[in-house]
């Protein structure tokens, strides 16, 4: 599903109606912001699964997860709000977010992006899934939107079962068959 990205908790809300019509139990998988949504909605099923994602704890929120990079981290070409919405930087999209995407692909990308809402951003989790729920965490190994430690402690603070991929931030892009073996074990385990 697409998130509307206005807010954390629009975000989740529509999550949940996706989710309260699954007839089956469900695995929620969230890439980058996603991860965020996820951990809020997660509550309400089984597991859920981190792709090159923000995984927050109690009170985190995107905005304050990368308020302090380590120190020579890329830092996400994040243009300022417009009209209360983000953008990345279509001139530095490929580098930052897709940097093993071909060249025509990572273009569409980047004008294809959706709005993502300063109050997503801040949004703060209130209650994450992930401490009363199996994780898995897909690390890609390129990625230079998350910087690799900050990636790593989410994924450990969660208990994660820990997978990694060589791929940039769009490995699911560059690399559908590793996200796609990735995911299939988390649903089979």
């Amino acid at each position: 599903m697409q998130n509307p990205t206005t807010s954390l908790s629009d975000d989740v809300a529509a999550t949940r109606q996706i989710v309260a019509q699954a007839k089956g139990p469900v695995v929620l998988v969230g890439h980058s912001y996603g991860g965020v949504v996820r951990t809020e909605a997660a509550t309400i099923r089984r597991c859920r699964t981190y792709i090159t994602a923000f995984a927050p704890d109690k009170g985190e929120s995107v905005s304050l997860l990368i308020a302090n990079p380590p120190p020579g981290a890329p830092v996400p070409p994040i243009l300022p709000p417009q009209d209360g919405f983000l953008f990345l930087d279509r001139a530095k999209f490929a580098d930052s977010f897709a940097g093993d995407v071909d060249a025509e692909k990572a273009a569409f990308l980047a004008d294809s992006q959706v709005p993502w809402g300063v109050k997503a951003l801040e949004g703060a989790v209130s209650e994450p899934a992930r401490r009363k729920k199996p994780s898995w965490y897909l690390v890609a190994t390129d990625d230079r939107m998350i910087p690799p430690p900050a990636r790593q402690m989410m994924a450990k603070r969660a208990g994660a079962t820990i997978v990694e991929s060589k791929g940039s931030h769009a490995v699911y892009v560059s690399r559908p068959e590793a996200v796609a073996s990735f995911i299939k074990s988390a649903v089979r385990a």
